[in-house]
């Protein structure tokens, strides 16, 4: 009978499988505590999908804001760049002109008187 285990040998083993399943049963336990429900879950991701879709929505809007800013800008370019023609044809016409006038008058009096 030296094969067999004593009585306190088995009690010993039934003690170490018992904590062992006590320690299964509490991380089991605790891995249960962290799931989430099915329903918070779909909550969460209809909260995330909902605050990504208005991020995107404003990232939109800050794009087209700035695209209108940059039009309104080249615009204004545009407008400058025009007043400055115009206004450099007005200096001719106001200035250079009537030089030119006086030039060809003169040389067309001193040719005259010439003549």
């Amino acid at each position: 009978m030296p094969d067999e285990p004593t009585l306190g040998e088995v009690m010993r083993r039934l003690e170490d499988v018992r904590a062992d399943l006590k320690d299964d049963f509490r991380e089991l336990g605790l891995r249960l505590d962290s799931k989430v429900s099915l329903e918070r879950y779909q909550l969460e991701q209809a909260a995330r999908d909902e605050s990504l879709k208005l991020v995107v929505e404003r990232v939109k809007g800050i794009e087209e804001a700035r695209e209108q800013e940059a039009r309104a800008h080249r615009e204004e370019e545009q407008r400058l760049a025009d007043r400055r023609a115009a206004d450099r044809r007005l200096i001719f016409t106001a200035l250079v002109a009537p030089v030119l006038l006086l030039i060809l008058t003169v040389y067309l009096s001193a040719q005259g008187a010439g003549a």
